[in-house]
């Protein structure tokens, strides 16, 4: 329909031609509503994202229609923040008083502009606002336009669930404006193209036909802007081809929608087939929103509820495919497994019982019973409404896993075909898009490996693919072999699709330069693709003048392939270990620039079929190979490929595959049943045909085989022979089938088949070599599975040996892990048919061959399968992949370290290896050992560039190494290489860790300088500032991680001193890096929690103070924009060099464990950081980032790109998002503030809103828009401030990190912070910190120092707590009525309670269950009374801060036996010692002890303390702790007064550490002699100390003033 100022297409809804649907209709829409709905106001409601993009064009629009109407209508304009939060009764409310004080009447039109956030809200506000008044939808996002803008459905969200107060109110017009599509991100329109597909599905196939055959047009149109005109499209005449079938296929979808809801306005019936994958998407959704988007998981859904419909037999295998094809090339996910979702924390929530639980609620069942919409084929549903499907049939979908029935398939006589063959589809899907014409091509394989060829073909512009009859048939449109390259950044990802990755490897070298803009393509897969070999392809093609590099690996995928590659001519070619790297050359070699002779060498070929089904099937295409032959006429390994064109033939059929019917085959083999393939038989071009009669056969199985067909009927159960010695070589696919069978094979094999040497039992299986390097190493993988089920084998280097047992033998309920395999885990299932209770992990790694194997397994043989849930959970997985990534998961890759000689590469790392708890390796040695050959002479007899060569080559192996706690130092200049580079920006990419080790650039130079070349590092013959200041870029390149090396000690540390916090840091960074630890605090209303803003511009004069400037405090804030390295305070906006940030943020992290809040504030925000110069300020943030800072401030003031972009790199960091306002404008009630938290929400773990109080009013509301934030489901912690005097009261109340300061300080960071004792007192003053009580229990306690210990504590920090003494021998009344009282904080437990307490408590930690003693209690939130043992914590703190040695390499030694010791042990144990030596006098009584402990423990009881005792049984102790009273030991070898202490024994190493818990005296014979000896020494008081700190801890939740603590307790002590 055309106008004056658009053309549009009308859709009619409900009997009115109100939808209208264009582009660039701002002058159509209002041009239409102000002659058409007029009104005195029009009242348009939007967000304030899409008011600062389109407002000013709304109003100029409204403005220009207006006056040519001659209407004086107002044009009022409402926002509100972004996001489903603006759904809210709340938000509702507003609109309506704020247009009442408008003065809006009956007439007012209300606009909705936006998404459908704002559509379903406005028209709520419509529905209701005086009974009723007219809407108009202005849909701004695909899904929007093509779902809740339609229908009239309209609702508010509660904290009861989305959508449960609404109403039906229809809109008068519904403005669709396709123009909107390309402002949107990427993310947004697929998210939308999930519903315009899911329509097509249910309702109108000939749009689906072009959704999946034209997705790249499609996209472009809804992607990019016309470059002819800004407003190209708005008119038919100037509309690009893209742009219509955008307008078709939208517009189709709204067609559907319109049509459906004219039927079934009120959701009766009809209207329910739109809910097509919205059952188990909502379910998702649920668990994964706000991460993944509606869409995303409908998607997801889609492909779910399809398998459903194909489970239940009304849907082919056929459309399920193209439903996953036609999703995924609008980059949608299609599974649970998608890395988008399992890299979401919320992803280990999507067990199957969740799913199931989620799906009760939906308003389409009926009472229990779930209703999902089925489809019965593209286009069309089972039943006009959702049908009942019961909870079995969609759990068996859900589940991950399978457990296959065993019992007698229920079907035989059996008669089947297979799906159609994986190789022959393959092939012909290559000649069909290399070849000209039209062909069409029957039983097409529908798998994953045929749709990522096609995939990979339609992105290299080399065919176009439609369907026929349904789908069973496809049409290819052959490009004749022109091809081009993909658009920059765009990968081929072709999973673990071995065929596709050969095949494509050629097809990608003879792609046109001329016909690409890019002059390159890269193919990559997964983890096991990227391990599989295809070097002798790649060689074979290099040496043929083609340009190919290896990104990663060398051998294996990612390969980067340069156009214009295949010259042709000559070929040589290693075909011994695959025969698809022939069948690559074969298919493209008429293609090449000259005629291709190809000639194989290396030995034996393998898999002769193959090669020979490849040169069938391209004389089918019009092509004829010439193979050669010998003067004998024999044939030679040598083949002519004229040059050529394929011509299409008009119809091909793909014969089914033998390697799948192999498997009903072998069940019936197993089942003593029978089964006939109908067509497979002995002409088939498949060697794997020739199973029945080489192995079933000999096995005592029926074969009757035909040219077309096959038949096979089993001995009865458990008469199966053993094979002996069999060649399948033809038909090595096959072997998995084999054999499970031979493993219940118990009958000696035929007297032909038998091998001198092997057993009458024994299935000798070789020629199948090849099989280590298919999806997995198969032989391998078949010999660890069957040994779950007691079956014995044996391999050599082409096969496998096979000892057969009778079934009744085998081991029931083994778990099979399939390694990702569709062999492996459809050979189990036959061996499943009769061993019961046999898990398949991974079920849907069928889908490679055979996605609907397990319905077809129950269907059509007759055996039942069940669903099973695995421990781990993402169950619902529809690609075929395990729950974990399909690479390697984060824990097990292993740690590089990069970075200059000199920079302590091998010191951190020897650290870090010890730390993680596993080894280190130096590079460099490996290279020596490999060569044999120092680094030195090996560049002096061979270059640079054969070391880096070599360097690289050992790099890509470490890649795929699975050790997550191997660290691994490599050299200086392994970045020197691009393909080195890329190896590790891959690792980087794929969630693996590259840590840059560095420190200042002077020390480094000093160093290498003072060392000199070495005979094991050659000179560089450049100067060093020269190789910094190019490998410097490449470093961070190639990092995920930087840790700089402070190497000298800080403030007034000791050497040791330095170490040990060294090791902390280590200890800290590497477990955080490797998600062991996160080192934050608990974040919440019950536990407030603060951080220390630092202001010095030169933090080394405060390190000396660190711990007294953060007491109180949860974490430290390092104002990154105040650092100067001047020492002096900036006074202009700059930023301080990042090299003297990293110094100064290493130099904290030795001073404090506290987690870091790294902050870079801008000039705008109330710093001094530039606010006009955002690469400075983003480089800063990712340094924040890549030092591994438990939080990193991120202002979202800057640019989205900016915001977006350091998200995506934060890895283990969590975000605080924060928002400054400095003017005083910002009002907590306003639209203002909830946009701006919106943003924050959107980028940030933890939101942060800063304001300023003008009064102490401005609190309150504060706490109204916390409060209200709160309120919403999955909301993210808030810090939400006022500065200013007026604004301390917020401080006050603010539970999440609160900034505060100290006295100290040179300034304060903002406005009103205030200080941790401030604070709490504040806090305790109104309430919030309510006083308790605390206690020691015990007797006798009167001189007891612990009152003075806690007390010291509570009143540093401002707490206003009180701890008192009550002196008992026994748990009584009276300590049952404190620790039941409502103030009662905790109590510490001396003897004689610390065992007769426990009964009285509700939970004990798993320390206390151990050492068998409570001597702390703790009331937990809910009531609850938890104990827990301190003593071990402090022994252990003690030993590790000042143990000097590597804990696992030295000893402990324990004297006495009573109840402490214990703890003694538990603490050396945890610490890493290998053997405990425990003495008592008594040894009777210390054997009771070691006999209590698990025997890991390694206590070795001794009778002395003598050097003998120590001599054979280990190391002599470096850690040794007494548990005995202090007047027990002796340094006197003649005293009969105590135990003698032998100095040369006891305390015979160096750096040991001694600790005495004996309370007093001071200076025990133990601490005397340790003292003297030059070991550490930790007296008794000093364990009181730290226990009770941890106490403290343990009850408020705060780190102890340990200094302050200690004085107190000391003054006390020696007064």
């Amino acid at each position: 329909m055309s106008s004056s100022s658009a053309d549009v297409l009308k859709i009619s809804i409900l009997g009115s031609e109100s939808i209208h649907v264009g582009f660039h209709l701002f002058p159509y829409i209002f041009e239409t509503i102000t002659t058409t709905l007029p009104s005195s106001s029009y009242v348009l409601i939007t967000d304030t994202n899409l008011s600062a993009l389109y407002l000013n064009d709304l109003k100029a629009a409204f403005d220009q229609a207006s006056a040519k109407a001659g209407s004086k209508a107002r044009f009022l304009v409402y926002e509100v923040a972004p996001g489903e939060g603006a759904k809210s009764r709340k938000v509702k409310e507003g609109i309506e008083d704020w247009m009442l004080d408008q003065k809006c009447t009956r007439d007012t039109v209300v606009l909705a502009f936006g998404g459908g956030v704002i559509g379903d809200l406005t028209g709520f506000v419509a529905a209701t606002f005086m009974r009723g008044v007219k809407f108009v939808q202005i849909p701004t996002t695909l899904l929007a336009m093509v779902d809740s803008s339609v229908g009239g459905k309209t609702a508010i969200d509660t904290h009861h669930g989305k959508n449960l107060i609404g109403a039906f109110w229809q809109p008068s017009y519904i403005f669709v404006d396709l123009a909107f599509l390309t402002t949107l991100p990427p993310r947004e329109v697929s998210n939308g193209m999930a519903e315009v597909v899911k329509t097509a599905a249910i309702w109108k196939d000939d749009d689906f036909a072009l959704l999946e055959s034209r997705s790249a047009e499609i996209s472009l149109a809804a992607s990019t802007r016309p470059s002819t005109s800004t407003t190209a499209g708005r008119f038919a005449s100037d509309r690009s081809h893209a742009q219509s079938l955008l307008l078709q296929v939208v517009s189709g979808s709204i067609y559907v929608k319109a049509h459906i809801v004219t039927i079934d306005e009120r959701e009766t019936g009809l209207r329910n087939l739109v809910n097509f994958g919205h059952t188990i998407g909502h379910a998702i959704e649920a668990v994964l929103t706000p991460a993944m988007l509606h869409g995303e998981c409908v998607s997801v859904g889609i492909i779910l509820e399809a398998e459903v419909a194909r489970q239940l037999g009304i849907l082919s295998q056929v459309a399920v495919g193209r439903l996953t094809r036609c999703l995924q090339a609008y980059g949608l996910p299609i599974s649970l497994s998608d890395r988008r979702i399992t890299s979401l924390p919320a992803s280990s929530q999507l067990s199957v019982d969740r799913l199931l639980d989620i799906m009760r609620i939906d308003k389409k069942n009926s009472g229990p019973a779930k209703k999902i919409v089925l489809l019965s084929r593209i286009g069309k549903t089972y039943e006009e409404k959702a049908s009942v499907v019961a909870d079995p049939i969609i759990r068996k979908v859900l589940c991950e896993a399978a457990t296959v029935i065993a019992g007698t398939p229920t079907k035989s006589p059996i008669t089947m075909a297979t799906p159609g063959s994986k190789s022959i589809s393959n092939r012909a899907l290559v000649l069909a898009a290399l070849g000209k014409g039209t062909c069409r091509v029957r039983n097409l394989l529908h798998s994953d490996d045929t749709a990522v060829m096609m995939n990979a073909l339609v992105e290299l512009k080399g065919a176009v693919f439609s369907w026929e009859d349904g789908g069973d048939t496809i049409v290819v449109e052959g490009g004749g072999g022109t091809l081009s390259a993909p658009a920059k950044g765009k990968e081929l990802y072709l999973g673990n699709a071995g065929t596709a990755s050969r095949f494509l490897t050629t097809v990608c070298a003879m792609v046109s330069g001329a016909a690409s803009v890019e002059k390159s393509t890269i193919i990559t897969g997964n983890a096991r693709m990227k391990q599989r070999p295809i070097g002798p392809l790649v060689d074979a093609l290099i040496a043929n003048g083609a340009q190919v590099k290896y990104v990663e690996t060398v051998g294996c995928l990612p390969l980067q392939i340069d156009t214009d590659g295949f010259r042709g001519g000559h070929i040589k070619l290693a075909a011994s270990v695959s025969s698809q790297y022939v069948s690559s050359i074969l298919l493209c070699a008429p293609y090449a620039a000259e005629e291709v002779t190809l000639e194989l060498t290396g030995g034996q070929v393998i898999s002769q079929p193959y090669i020979d089904m490849t040169t069938a099937m391209m004389a089918e295409f019009g092509i004829t190979v010439q193979r050669q032959k010998d003067s004998e006429g024999k044939f030679l390994d040598v083949y002519v490929i004229p040059k050529g064109q394929y011509i299409n033939p008009e119809n091909y059929s793909v014969e089914s595959d033998a390697s799948s019917a192999t498997y009903p085959l072998a069940i019936a083999a197993i089942t003593g049943t029978t089964c006939t393939i109908s067509n497979i038989g002995s002409s088939s071009l498949q060697g794997d045909a020739r199973f029945a009669k080489e192995v079933l056969e000999p096995m005592g199985c029926t074969v009757e085989q035909t040219a077309t067909s096959t038949k096979v009927t089993g001995p009865p159960v458990g008469q199966l022979r053993a094979l002996g010695n069999v060649d399948m070589e033809p038909m090595t696919d096959a072997f998995l089938t084999a054999s499970v069978l031979a493993a219940v094979a118990s009958l000696p094999a035929l007297p032909i088949r038998q091998v001198e040497g092997l057993p009458a039992n024994g299935s000798r299986i070789y020629g199948i070599a090849n099989q280590r390097v298919k999806e997995c190493n198969r032989i391998k993988a078949m010999r660890d599975q069957l040994a779950k089920f007691g079956v014995e084998t044996d391999e050599f280097e082409d096969g496998i040996i096979v000892f057969g047992k009778p079934e009744s033998s085998l081991t029931r309920g083994a778990s099979i892990h399939c390694y990702d395999d569709h062999r492996v885990a459809m050979a189990f299932s036959v061996l499943a048919c009769v061993i019961d209770k046999t898990i398949i992990e991974e079920k849907r790694c069928v889908e490679k061959t055979w996605p609907n194997f397990w319905d077809d397994l129950q269907n059509k043989i007759g055996i039942a399968v069940d669903g099973v849930e695995l421990d781990t959970h993402n169950q619902a997985s529809t690609s075929g992949k395990s729950a974990v990534s399909a690479d390697q998961s984060q824990s097990d890759r292993p740690i590089f370290l990069i970075g200059m000689r000199g920079a302590g590469k091998t010191y951190i790392g020897r650290m870090a290896a010890d730390i993680l708890g596993g080894e280190f390796t130096d590079a460099d040695d490996t290279f020596a050992e490999e060569t044999k050959s120092s680094v030195s002479d090996f560049v002096a007899a061979n270059g640079w560039e054969a070391f880096r060569k070599t360097e690289t080559e050992i790099l890509g192996r470490y890649v795929q190494e699975k050790k997550g706690n191997h660290v691994i130092a490599l050299g200086g200049g392994v970045v020197e290489t691009p393909v080195a580079r890329q190896i590790l920006a891959a690792h980087v990419a794929k969630g693996g860790h590259v840590v840059h080790v560095t420190r200042e650039v002077e020390a480094i130079d000093g160093y290498l300088t003072s060392i000199g070349s070495t005979a094991a590092r050659p000179n560089w013959n450049e100067s060093f500032a020269d190789v910094y200041k190019r490998r410097e870029p490449w470093y961070a390149e190639c990092s995920s991680h930087e840790f700089f090396n402070v190497l000298e000690a800080i403030g007034s540390q000791s050497v040791d001193e330095h170490h040990q916090a060294m090791r902390a840091e280590c200890e800290r960074f590497f477990k955080f890096i490797t998600g062991q630890i996160t080192n934050r605090p608990r974040l919440g209303s019950n536990n407030p929690t603060s951080f220390l803003s630092l202001t010095f511009p030169d933090l080394h004069p405060a390190l000396p103070y660190i711990s007294e400037l953060t007491e109180g405090a949860d974490a430290v804030e390092l104002r990154v924009d105040l650092l100067s390295p001047s020492g002096v305070a900036p006074t202009s906006p700059t930023l301080a060099p990042e090299s003297y940030v990293a110094k100064q943020l290493s130099s904290l992290r030795l001073a404090t464990n506290l987690p870091i809040v790294f902050s870079v504030r801008s000039k705008e925000q109330g710093g001094m950081a530039s606010s006009d110069n955002p690469e400075a300020y983003e480089a800063m943030v990712r340094l924040g980032l890549r030092s591994a800072c438990e939080y990193v401030d991120l202002e979202v003031a800057w640019p989205s790109s900016i915001l977006e972009g350091i998200c995506k790199s934060k890895r283990e960091s969590h975000i605080i998002a924060s928002w400054h306002d400095w003017t005083g404008d910002m009002a907590w009630d306003g639209p203002e503030v909830k946009a701006k938290h919106a943003l924050c929400a959107k980028y940030g773990d933890v939101t942060k809103i800063v304001g300023t109080a003008k009064t102490a009013f401005d609190n309150s509301k504060l706490s109204y828009f916390v409060a209200d934030v709160l309120s919403q489901p999955d909301a993210k912690p808030i810090l939400a401030i006022n500065m200013g005097a007026a604004g301390q009261l917020s401080r006050v109340m603010n539970p999440v990190l609160t900034p505060i300061t100290h006295a100290a300080l040179p300034s304060r960071a903002a406005p009103g912070q205030l200080t941790a004792r401030e604070v709490n007192t504040a806090r305790s003053l109104i309430g919030l910190l309510p006083k308790r009580r605390f206690y020691l229990f015990g007797s006798p306690i009167a001189h007891s120092v612990s009152p003075t210990l806690h007390n010291t504590g509570f009143t540093a920090l401002g707490l206003p707590h009180l701890y008192d003494l009550h002196e008992s021998a026994q748990v009584d009344q009276g300590v049952l009525d404190i620790i039941r009282s409502p103030d009662f904080g905790g109590a510490s437990v001396t003897i004689p309670l610390k065992l007769d307490v426990i009964p009285h408590l509700d939970t004990v930690s798993e320390d206390v269950k151990i050492i068998g003693a409570v001597n702390t209690v703790v009331p937990l939130a809910d009531g609850k009374l938890h104990g827990e043992n301190t003593d071990w914590v402090a022994i252990h703190s003690a030993a590790k801060k000042n143990l000097l040695v590597d804990p696992s390499t030295t000893s402990a030694l324990v004297i006495g036996a009573g109840g402490t010791c214990r703890a003694a042990i538990y603490a050396v144990h945890k610490l890493g010692v290998k053997t405990i030596y425990l003495f008592n006098r008594t040894t009777e009584n210390a054997e009771k002890v070691k006999a209590s402990f698990p025997t890991e423990y390694n206590v070795v009881v001794i009778d002395s303390l003598s050097s003998a005792s120590f001599s054979t049984t280990g190391p002599p102790p470096s850690v040794v702790i007494s548990t005995v009273p202090g007047d027990s030991l002796t340094l006197s070898p003649s005293s009969t007064e105590g135990i003698y202490l032998d100095p040369e024994a006891v305390l015979g190493t160096k750096n040991g550490v001694a600790i005495d818990l004996a309370y007093k005296p001071y200076e025990t014979a133990l601490i005397k002699l340790a003292s003297e000896k030059g070991w550490k020494a930790v007296p008794g008081v000093e364990i009181l100390v730290l226990q009770g700190c941890e106490q403290f801890r343990l009850w408020t939740g705060k780190r102890a003033p340990e200094a302050k603590i200690r004085k107190g307790v000391m003054d006390k002590y020696l007064a």
